[in-house]
């Protein structure tokens, strides 16, 4: 106890950082991908009139409605920890893109609007413009994540910015992070990981159901449309990771050799699926590797050389164990799903509603409902231990940008109770309204 009390400040702020975002992160995934579910069935609900369709959308509405909330709590609180933690950041990054901040605020906004007119306008509203309200639920709430993107986005590859020899920021342009392919690519990968996240956590939900012999229209349709959007992104994801991949080899070389642990500078450069790194001998115990693989992750062309960390200064190394993990992690889970969503597709395309009789396939979708989850943890892991020691890539170091207070190991405490209480209060009133049974055909 005593050595965490003492732990620096540097320490505590980053795993204060760690817990909110990873906390939060959870409800902004769902923010994005859980309304884009409503909209389609309350869509199939009007085009075709069967009732247990209407019983889907109400149910979605009222966990969106709840998760909304849990999530604008740990996003308030998390705008106030960065603030406080780290004054330095938030002096440059305030300057220089504070406004996609503000322009999130009113993404924010529009959506709660919505879902206020959403939620209480079931009797009150003509039925296609309840369903355009859910729409722009689903459209503000992706807005809102890929604003927030951007500001990544220029973490990552610092753009439009002009500094003195005081490090004061003198000149902006704040449209020019949405002129550089970062934006985009980063932007495309984290919208389709949320909907790839929520589309699968969905489908398991109702395969557990139809285990249990709930075999209706009802668990068959929140099955199907959880697998078609979390199937579809989990192939399409597949091709923005390799955008993204290219990205971060042509900005950021030690983030890019530290995703396969990739030591020595050398054309024909292999991926590594697991192993230990060993950063003192520089290398990586117990792992398989794919020669030419990083190679042609890189560049599209195996024999391409790709630098390794020994030709990068040491002291600009992120924690190699971490981000390889990570990778692998991320890789691994979305890898899984997608060859998941190919095999039920197959299925559904020759059996049609004989597919969902494969009691096996059944499992494997109940048991595989949190990888997405698992996979944008790591991918965010990824992301942001793969930039450090930077806080703003090339300009800001992570070390110099955090607060002088002392106060802030107990702030963590503070704010982990917060998060314990909330994620209590999520689970108690989720199983609420998952137990609240529908009548359906």
């Amino acid at each position: 106890m005593n050595h965490f009390l003492a732990m620096s400040q540097l320490t505590a702020a980053r795993a204060e950082m760690t817990l909110s975002l990873s906390f939060h992160i959870v409800f902004a995934a769902i923010g994005i991908g859980l309304p884009f579910l409503m909209a389609i069935s309350e869509f199939r609900y009007l085009r075709t009139r069967r009732a247990h369709l209407l019983t889907l959308t109400k149910k979605w509405a009222k966990a969106t409605g709840l998760l909304f909330a849990v999530g604008a709590v740990s996003g308030t609180a998390l705008s106030f920890e960065i603030g406080l933690l780290w004054p330095r950041y938030m002096e440059i990054t305030g300057a220089a893109v504070g406004h996609l901040f503000g322009l999130e605020g009113f993404a924010f906004f529009i959506e709660a609007i919505f879902i206020g007119l959403y939620l209480y306008g079931w009797d009150r509203l003509s039925e296609w413009s309840h369903w355009w309200c859910g729409l722009a639920i689903a459209a503000s709430g992706a807005i809102s994540g890929v604003l927030v993107v951007g500001v990544n986005a220029w973490m990552q590859l610092p753009v439009g910015i002009a500094m003195d020899a005081g490090g004061r920021v003198i000149g902006t342009q704040p449209l020019a992070i949405f002129e550089t392919y970062a934006w985009w690519t980063m932007a495309l990968h984290s919208t389709l990981a949320s909907y790839l996240s929520v589309g699968f956590a969905a489908a398991a939900v109702y395969a557990v159901g139809y285990l249990k012999g709930r075999c209706d229209d009802y668990h068959r349709s929140g099955l199907r449309i959880g697998l078609a959007v979390g199937g579809v992104c989990a192939v399409l994801q597949m091709v923005s990771g390799d955008l993204i991949a290219k990205f971060v080899h042509d900005t950021q070389p030690a983030k890019f050799a530290a995703l396969e642990a990739h030591f020595n500078t050398s054309a024909y450069s292999p991926v590594v699926l697991g192993g230990v790194p060993d950063a003192d001998a520089g290398t990586v115990r117990y792992g398989l590797k794919v020669p030419g693989a990083l190679s042609f992750l890189a560049t599209h062309h195996p024999s391409a050389v790709v630098t390794g960390l020994n030709d990068i200064p040491r002291d600009r190394w992120p924690n190699i164990a971490l981000v390889h993990l990570a990778f692998d992690v991320m890789v691994g889970c979305g890898t899984m799903l997608a060859l998941l969503a190919i095999v039920f597709g197959c299925l559904a395309w020759r059996r049609g509603e004989m597919a969902f009789e494969r009691r096996w396939l059944l499992r494997l979708i109940a048991v595989s409902g949190g990888l997405g989850f698992i996979a944008l943890e790591a991918g965010w892991i990824v992301t942001e231990a793969g930039r450090q020691p930077w806080a703003i890539n090339g300009i800001l170091r992570t070390a110099h940008s955090v607060t002088t207070s002392s106060n802030v190991v107990p702030m963590f405490c503070a704010y982990a109770a917060l998060y314990a209480i909330l994620a209590t209060t999520t689970v108690v009133l989720l199983r609420f309204i998952v137990s609240r049974r529908a009548h359906v055909n």
